[in-house]
C-alpha cells in the first residue's frame, strides 16, 4: 500500500478494496489529480450513475448524480466534490468518503512524487450493500484503470 494512502478498516476487514497507481510524466497534487481525472466524465461512466440511481432509489438510497466535470482551485475538510465528502486534505493526499446505510466508501488519492495512486475501501452493513458492490466492484476496477491512463495521456499530450 501506498505510504499515505488510506482505508476505513485493515485490508482484511473491508469488503472491498482496490488500489490502482500510475507513473506520471511529472509531479501533480491529489487535488490536480481529482481535476484532470474528472474533467469530461466519460459517457458510459454517466450513464452508470444514471442506472445506479434509478435501481437504488427504489430501496430508500439517495441519487448521486455522477460526476460534475467541475474543477476545483481548492478544498477544505467538510467540502464536496460532487458526492464525495473531504474528510482530509493534505499535499500528498486527498481522502473522500460517501457513507449511508448500506455501505461506507472511502476514494484515496495520493501522490509521491510522480506517482499517483487512487485507493478504494468500502464496508457494507447490509444485503443490499453488499449485492451492489457484486457489479459495481468488477466495473470499479475497470473505470479507475481507464481514468489513470487518461490522466498519463492528458499529461503527456500537455508536455
Amino acid at each position: 500500500m501506498n505510504e499515505t494512502s488510506q482505508t476505513l478498516q485493515a485490508i482484511g476487514d473491508l469488503d472491498y478494496y482496490d488500489q490502482r497507481s500510475i507513473v506520471l510524466p511529472h509531479s501533480i497534487t491529489p487535488l490536480e489529480a481529482w481535476n484532470l481525472i474528472m474533467a469530461g466524465p466519460q459517457p458510459i461512466l454517466r450513464a452508470a450513475f444514471r442506472v445506479r440511481d434509478a435501481i437504488s432509489a427504489r430501496f430508500g438510497v439517495k441519487r448521486i448524480g455522477g460526476f460534475s466535470g467541475t474543477p476545483k482551485d481548492t478544498v477544505q475538510i467538510g467540502d464536496y466534490l460532487d458526492f464525495f465528502l473531504v474528510e482530509h486534505v493534505g499535499p500528498d493526499v486527498l481522502i473522500l468518503t460517501e457513507r449511508d446505510r448500506h455501505l461506507d466508501v472511502m476514494t484515496c488519492i495520493s501522490t509521491a512524487e510522480k506517482c499517483v495512486t487512487v485507493t478504494s475501501s468500502v464496508v457494507t452493513h447490509n444485503l443490499f450493500g453488499r449485492a451492489y458492490m457484486l457489479p459495481v466492484g468488477v466495473a470499479h476496477k475497470l473505470i479507475v484503470s481507464g481514468m489513470l491512463r487518461r490522466l498519463k495521456r492528458r499529461l503527456q499530450t500537455q508536455n
